[in-house]
């Protein structure tokens, strides 16, 4: 049995508990109403190379070659890429939230996210997620990505802590599964005030062992 004053790290994605997802499917079909692009077209160009972006190993301006800027436009690069920006936005409460929670919680908190550079550099600025994390695990930087169990293994190394001693929300099932066959005790995001209520358990149970 686990002993909860062996909890040392909670990780947490990002995309889908924090912020919206920062180029997720209801982005791309509003950039496709917006700037008149053939959306099935584009969407298997993208399910073609998207991946192989957050792992880093293109940039987003090679994403948007192979994607967007495959042939002649009528809009400039930079109006499309500061749309993709836009997209990212704070979800309700979460956030907010989670940077006064940590200040006394007593955990580490890692995110272990999949993102594309450029974006990602954007959102931890942009929404000042140095204050929710003590570091970050992403996608690409780490040249894997989620449900790779191997992203969760390099994590865990990272914080020097065992499966038993991490506690891991995503709002993806496939990804908290694959947490889950680590080892790790693994949360579906569903709502602000689910995840308040586990988190607030966590920090009980630390502080009264």
């Amino acid at each position: 049995m686990q002993k909860i004053s062996d909890l040392k790290i909670l990780f947490f994605d990002v995309g889908g508990i924090l912020l919206s997802n920062g180029w997720g499917h209801e982005s791309r079909k509003k950039a496709a109403e917006k700037f008149g692009l053939d959306f099935e077209k584009t969407e298997a160009l993208h399910n073609f190379i998207f991946n192989v972006y957050e792992i880093g190993s293109i940039t987003l301006d090679e994403y948007l070659d192979t994607v967007i800027f495959n042939q002649p436009r009528d809009f400039v690069r930079q109006d499309f890429k500061d749309f993709m920006y836009s997209c990212s936005v704070e979800l309700p409460e979460m956030l907010q939230w989670l940077k006064e929670w940590k200040k006394d919680c007593g955990f580490r908190i890692i995110s272990i996210n999949n993102e594309g550079k450029e974006l990602n550099d954007y959102r931890v600025q942009k929404f000042k997620l140095h204050l929710s994390f003590d570091a970050f695990i992403s996608s690409c930087e780490v040249n894997m990505r989620k449900p790779d169990p191997g992203i969760f293994k390099l994590a865990m190394g990272i914080a020097q802590a065992a499966p038993d001693q991490c506690v891991y929300f995503d709002d993806r099932i496939m990804h908290v599964n694959a947490a889950h066959k680590l080892g790790i005790r693994s949360f579906q995001h569903l709502s602000f005030e689910t995840t308040k209520q586990i988190l607030e358990t966590l920090k009980k149970e630390n502080f009264n062992q």
